[in-house]
């Protein structure tokens, strides 16, 4: 298997990229991006004592957007930067230490460079480690890289304060429906809700204009938290135009995942956003995809099914909604 940080090497020096990996005009983030005075992404202080105006915030923003970022989220800083600085370490490693963790046919944890065996169309520019960081049942250290030697311990300092704010979100999106606030976190898996870390390494592209990190999608998790470093790179389609995520230091990102859009019966969107790269910078990010267990069957809130407003989503089991997404078959 080539991996792209391979493939870069011999790009730069030939100042163009492989064929495959250049997107139609449609797609050409050089073309697409929308340049004028665009809104900007909601930005929302966890911190604000006035927990309705919080939960006013977020609703909006999942209505309207499906994405928002929350800063004073109570993850420290420190252990923000020791996930950036150990996860940036893992891929400046040689690439034979990097394939003692890659993904194996059947698994979708480990290091590798394309999502499914059935991909189609332009490939994706980027590298990838996923693995579950929670709950410990569904840890296999196997994926964890050995090196450098603080992996482990930096990714179970920032479970330990991610989960805390994962619950303080879904209590807020619940109440927002005016529900209970344990109920979309009940409905997604409760304390069986699964953790899935994504780190996604961008080198740099001679021909930025013409290709994609990753392709327009919408996460099929319930939510995303995600941490990026500096580079700018996340874009968000809004109002029929791509515009770009402002980066904001330390502030967490939330995508409203295609799962909450399902159990709100639409209430909720799931966030289209797609990611560019960088002539010269090397842009990462650090997604944790909140999943529900396999089996648990995900559909309409009865609560939000009526006549009026009939189911807009089937129920299925959630590892029956990941096979048809990752093998683009119709839900």
């Amino acid at each position: 298997m080539e991996r792209l940080q391979c493939v870069t090497s011999v790009s730069k020096e030939a100042k163009t990229i492989p064929v495959d990996f250049i997107r139609s005009v449609d797609e050409q983030p050089g073309i697409t991006t929308s340049h004028g005075p665009v809104p900007a992404v909601p930005v929302i202080d966890m911190a604000n004592t006035k927990h309705d105006q919080i939960i006013d915030e977020i609703v909006k923003a999942s209505q309207e957007w499906g994405i928002f970022q929350v800063v004073n989220h109570g993850i420290p800083p420190e252990a923000i930067q020791q996930l950036q600085r150990v996860g940036k370490e893992f891929f400046e490693l040689p690439q034979e230490e990097k394939e003692k963790v890659a993904m194996v046919p059947g698994q979708l944890e480990g290091y590798g460079t394309k999502m499914t065996n059935k991909q189609e169309g332009p490939k994706n520019w980027v590298d990838f480690l996923f693995h579950n960081i929670w709950p410990p049942s569904q840890i296999n250290h196997d994926f964890w890289p050995k090196n450098p030697p603080e992996y482990r311990n930096a990714n179970e300092e920032y479970v330990k304060h991610m989960i805390p704010l994962v619950d303080q979100l879904l209590e807020y999106l619940s109440s927002g429906l005016g529900l209970d606030g344990n109920v979309l976190k009940a409905a997604s898996g409760g304390d069986d809700l699964r953790y899935l870390l994504k780190i996604n390494y961008y080198p740099p592209c001679p021909c930025p204009d013409m290709a994609l990190g990753v392709s327009a999608h919408t996460d099929m998790s319930a939510i995303t938290l995600l941490v990026p470093n500096e580079v700018q790179g996340l874009q968000v389609f809004k109002d029929d135009h791509w515009i770009n995520a402002k980066y904001i230091p330390n502030a967490m990102i939330i995508h409203i995942g295609d799962q909450i859009e399902i159990l709100s019966n639409g209430k909720y969107k799931g966030v289209l956003h797609r990611t560019t790269v960088k002539k010269d910078e090397t842009r990462m990010s650090w997604p944790v995809f909140c999943e529900p267990p396999p089996d648990t069957v995900i559909g309409p809130l009865p609560q939000f099914v009526s006549d009026k407003n009939p189911a807009k989503f089937k129920a299925k089991k959630f590892k029956d909604y990941q096979y048809c997404k990752l093998n683009k078959i119709p839900q």
